[in-house]
């Protein structure tokens, strides 16, 4: 499983055209924007076809067609199909991108906008949505692409009012990671996405920390501080989270045994797979094949 090397992660510029209040677009993958990136525009974001994994500040996941998140103001991102070889996947994802300033301020004229301040206070985590929810909004975020002008508004205040009232729901990031101030820097940026795309490329093979280091021309200790704080994660637990995803989709999609996909997902010995998988799954190898069949 590799990932295809992408270009530098990077403060996304979002230009809304003057006549609209918020940018509605449907995006290919993989395009330039396939980037871990940040912008203070709030961003709703829903896949339509294939699976992978979701980046959200140090959120880690599985995405799948029908996942839908809302994206706070600057907490950086990325979504990416696995595997991923550069096939070319039309219209993967609908994303609607908007200063969350736009309706804050007419709630002076309209009150009833401000029940929008909550949902977009708690989107600085990420927030995914499930269920009817995530059905419900779906439908509307399809429906935009054939509305313009007050058509489109109307729908986009009902998306928000769905989002709003939704109790299916959950915070991804930690307000750990969000609480603390980045400097986000260009050559930051860029050095964080090289090793997040060489430990994605190598995670199976457990890459030591002063590989990953050397590759991108730090010291072994400034390397492990430095990642530590743009991502809220160590890097081992960054490494034992991609194991424990790829362990997630052989129990779920194959027939192999336990012990076979413990080596198969990285992992070298079946007590260690076992211990790291009920830690970060809260569940055995065997109670998650059990459940995830149920769904």
């Amino acid at each position: 499983m590799t990932l295809k090397s992408q270009q530098s992660a990077y403060f996304e510029h979002i230009s809304v055209p003057s006549d609209q209040s918020f940018l509605w677009r449907m995006d290919d993958y993989p395009w330039r924007r396939n980037v871990w990136n940040y912008h203070p525009e709030i961003e709703i974001h829903l896949i339509r076809k294939s699976s992978g994994l979701c980046y959200i500040g140090d959120y880690i996941g599985n995405f799948e067609p029908g996942h839908l998140i809302m994206i706070g103001s600057n907490l950086p991102h990325n979504w990416i199909t696995l595997p991923a070889d550069g096939t070319l996947i039309k219209d993967r994802d609908i994303v609607v991108q908007f200063d969350p300033r736009s309706f804050t301020k007419v709630g002076r004229l309209i009150p009833e906008l401000n029940e929008f301040r909550l949902l977009f206070d708690n989107a600085s985590v990420g927030l995914e949505f499930f269920g009817d929810d995530a059905k419900a909004c779906r439908v509307i975020l399809e429906e935009m692409e054939h509305q313009g002008g007050l058509r489109r508004i109307v729908l986009m205040l009902k998306l928000l009012a769905v989002m709003a009232a939704a109790k299916d729901i959950r915070p991804l990031a930690t307000q750990r990671y969000t609480s603390v101030e980045r400097a986000w820097r260009t050559s930051d940026l860029k050095r964080l996405e090289r090793a997040l795309n060489y430990m994605q490329e190598q995670y199976l093979v457990s890459p030591k920390i002063g590989e990953v280091a050397t590759f991108v021309g730090m010291s072994d200790s400034a390397f492990s501080r430095f990642f530590k704080i743009q991502t809220g994660n160590t890097f081992t637990d960054h490494l034992t989270i991609l194991k424990i995803w790829t362990a997630k989709q052989l129990l779920r999609d194959t027939e192999m045994s336990v012990t076979d996909i413990c080596f198969d997902s990285g992992f070298r010995n079946v007590s260690n797979f076992n211990r790291m998988f009920s830690r970060y799954a809260n569940l055995k190898p065997s109670e998650y094949r059990k459940a995830a069949r149920q769904l």
